[in-house]
């Protein structure tokens, strides 16, 4: 398993080379790429967690021209951060990227800190994240790990069995902290996360196009499709929530702070119209939720049903339209027009629910 034991300086030497002129060749031209500013590197990791590159590269620029800095990151409003991180997901992500810009600016200057213990201190922020920043930004010698980087060593040294378990992933960060380019540490990085979403992908890798396939035991053995060993997913769940679409006859609606249960999953604790997770009589849940929460009798007006999916749970939204001459005066509650929606932070479980009223208007 351990690569870098097996090859000789020279070679080890020579396989560095050729991942890294290979990369400098057919990097692809990221936003995030554009800089060594640790910030733009720092958003942008944060950003990745979980989501693909395609849906976060709007996200990003927008985000970066509203806030630039690590400076006007901590000032803002968290309003203001989560609308713009809205329908990004993992909202969690965006509170903690800006308790840690706070911290930065109090203790480091405004400045992300140079050091792994420093960073490692920082809300939302761990090894991984700390390396990638740290060796891309500054040149610092720290080596990332990653799904895509453990997927390209664990081919490399055909290793089998599932990479997750703690033992076998401090053996492959061990591998990676060996193998790293330490004169070129971001460039090495990048390379090799580079070449696992590329060409060593999980589902049918490009060998042909791999600079160091000859390198590579699981290509020489014939394991590519067997290395690694497949995750034990969780075992999905189905929930239904019935939410309330309520409008008054100006074509306002209200978005609350609903304290229920699902809210920290599907909602992420932002402004969402009342909601309630049901069994089995989604109509009469909703209208008991709505009477006891928020005191509200109202008629309501099934619409379509929406789906949507947060890790392993497969969501069954259930709007329902509730016609008001008046709404009600709540705390914590926001009334606008349904159409200025994205005023306010709000999911994308939201959005969905919300289109199934307006489509009824068009």
């Amino acid at each position: 398993m351990d690569i870098a034991r097996k090859l000789s300086p020279r070679t080890l030497t020579s396989f560095q080379s050729r991942l890294l002129r290979w990369f400098r060749h057919h990097r692809r031209d990221l936003p995030w790429r554009a800089s060594h500013n640790p910030y733009r590197i720092w958003l942008a990791e944060v950003m990745l967690q979980q989501t693909r590159i395609a849906a976060v590269i709007p996200y990003y620029g927008r985000f970066l021209e509203r806030l630039p800095t690590i400076r006007s990151l901590a000032r803002a409003r968290e309003h203001e951060v989560l609308k713009l991180w809205s329908g990004l997901g993992y909202y969690s992500r965006a509170r903690n990227l800006q308790k840690a810009a706070k911290e930065i600016v109090a203790n480091h200057r405004g400045h992300f800190p140079r050091d792994l213990g420093s960073a490692l201190e920082l809300p939302g922020i761990g090894r991984y994240t700390s390396a990638a920043v740290l060796s891309i930004a500054y040149d610092i010698p720290l080596a990332v790990l990653d799904g895509n980087v453990a997927r390209v060593l664990a081919r490399l040294g055909a290793v089998r069995g599932d990479l997750r378990v703690p033992r076998s992933w401090r053996r492959l960060q061990k591998t990676a902290d060996d193998l790293l380019a330490i004169q070129s540490p971001g460039d090495w990085n990048q390379a090799l996360m580079e070449l696992g979403e590329v060409v060593c992908t999980p589902q049918n890798p490009r060998c042909g196009a791999c600079p160091v396939a000859r390198s590579c035991r699981a290509y020489i053995e014939g394991l590519t499709g067997e290395i690694p060993a497949p995750r034990k997913r969780r075992v999905p769940v189905s929930i239904r929530i019935a939410a309330a679409i309520l409008r008054d006859p100006q074509g306002r609606t209200m978005l609350v702070k609903d304290p229920g249960a699902h809210d920290g999953v599907l909602f992420s604790r932002m402004w969402q119209f009342p909601a309630v997770e049901v069994v089995r009589h989604a109509r009469a849940e909703l209208a008991s939720h709505l009477r006891e929460t928020f005191g509200i009798d109202a008629s309501l007006e099934p619409l379509v049903a929406a789906r949507h999916g947060v890790t392993f749970r497969n969501i069954t939204l259930l709007p329902f339209l509730a016609r008001l001459p008046k709404l009600p005066g709540i705390p914590r509650s926001r009334i606008l027009p349904l159409k200025d929606l994205g005023q306010l932070p709000v999911s994308s479980a939201t959005r969905k629910i919300a289109a199934t009223a307006i489509a009824i208007e068009l």
